[in-house]
């Protein structure tokens, strides 16, 4: 039985979660599920509930995967409740399992949200307890089953959510610096920028280590889920042989015989964190990471590469820095020395800077070959990309001190 599958992800990666998916479809031969379209916010797609097997296992992207249960217009709060009441819920789970909901609204016209919410959930209980004379239990904590309800201004579509926990909770990440990266908005940089397992990555302020580890799953064949839980897996009807096959249909990649991946971060402990968080994240080879300010750094493979990273900002730059220069002032600084190392250093690589500083070009001194809008949460960004040509960095390099080349005219 063929389905409807909507796939939310950061806003910015549309393209690259429907071409994942194709990807997904591709490789595990699957001729039901297909890619319809794309919104803002994620992509619409159909197949097989062995499809949502297949996506929630290989997805690096997608923060969830929904299933579509029902869909119709709507006046008010009265429709939104009759739609629910009237979905076979006994057919995907128990009465003692427990449930959430959530709920989402571009121009509605419903006043409270919240009210909507209770609807919705009392539709559910009140189905249940018509049926068997019991309702179920809310647990907004870690519910067995999330419900969620979409509003636009005229029509109401309800969801079950067959991932539990957000997808870029891969089960690896037990130790995070200050506001990490998101796995799957790094995951979506990476194939932004282009890079591919056997081109050499490098990420200079690695952080907790989220990019490295992502390009480092995908180096070795690591489905992102493979070390977690999925609210499917509580479904009436689960079909564990059917998953197990699906777990089980995937090689591991050979591993290149000398390093790809590199990192380095100003702060001893982050590195110590990266660490610890590659091997909890299975990674079966060595990831060489090295202390050392971002401005000090040199390439660290004779081949230029990527270099892909996710600037600091705030108390990173200045872990060792003095505490009695202003923050602006130090960025300044910082961002200024960061720019001639990737001009005097780095001829040939392609560098991408993912930030909430728009103004980071102007900082770095570089113009950007191209700017990319994302969003991380609600906070708008940019992925910059910065070709690093080899006539013109030494050409400035060879420069006296203090002094800049001349703008064209």
């Amino acid at each position: 039985m063929s389905h409807s599958f909507f796939l939310p992800c950061p806003r910015g990666l549309e393209a690259a979660l429907a071409e994942e998916i194709a990807e997904i479809a591709q490789r595990s031969r699957s001729l039901s599920l297909k890619v319809h379209n794309q919104v803002p916010g994620g992509v619409h797609c159909s197949g097989t509930l062995a499809d949502a097997y297949r996506l929630n296992l290989h997805s690096r992207i997608a923060s969830r995967v929904l299933l579509r249960i029902a869909q119709s217009s709507y006046v008010n709060e009265n429709d939104i409740y009759d739609l629910t009441l009237a979905q076979p819920w006994e057919e995907w789970f128990t009465v003692d399992q427990t449930i959430r909901v959530d709920i989402t609204a571009i121009k509605s016209p419903l006043k409270s949200l919240e009210f909507t919410t209770l609807k919705i959930k009392d539709a559910v209980c009140d189905r249940f307890r018509d049926l068997m004379s019991k309702r179920p239990s809310v647990n907004t904590r870690a519910p067995d089953m999330r419900i969620v309800g979409f509003l636009d201004a005229r029509n109401y579509t309800l969801y079950l959510d067959t991932s539990g926990e957000a997808l870029f909770k891969r089960g690896w990440r037990q130790e995070t610096g200050d506001a990490p990266l998101r796995e799957n908005l790094a995951a979506g940089l990476l194939r932004v920028s282009g890079w591919q397992p056997g081109t050499v990555l490098f990420d200079p302020m690695c952080g907790s280590g989220t990019i490295l580890i992502e390009a480092a799953q995908i180096l070795a064949g690591i489905p992102p889920g493979a070390r977690r839980s999925f609210a499917f897996e509580k479904f009436l009807g689960f079909k564990s042989a059917e998953w197990l096959a699906i777990k089980g249909d995937f090689k591991p990649n050979p591993l290149p015989a000398a390093p790809t991946l590199f990192g380095s971060d100003i702060s001893g402990d982050m590195i110590v964190m990266t660490r610890n968080n590659l091997r909890h994240a299975g990674i079966p080879f060595e990831v060489p990471l090295k202390q050392i300010e971002a401005q000090e750094v040199k390439p660290p493979a004779e081949t230029p590469g990527v270099l892909l990273t996710n600037p600091p900002y705030g108390e990173r730059i200045g872990v060792r820095g003095d505490s009695t220069v202003e923050h602006d002032e130090m960025a300044t600084a910082f961002f200024s020395a960061f720019g001639t190392t990737l001009k005097q250093r780095f001829a040939g690589w392609k560098v991408f800077l993912f930030t909430a500083d728009l103004g980071l070009p102007k900082l770095l001194r570089l113009k950007e070959a191209r700017k990319t809008p994302f969003f991380n949460g609600a906070l708008e960004c940019r992925l910059f990309r910065f070709d690093m040509v080899a006539g013109f960095n030494r050409r400035e390099a060879a420069l006296p001190k203090g002094e800049s080349p001349a703008a064209p005219q």
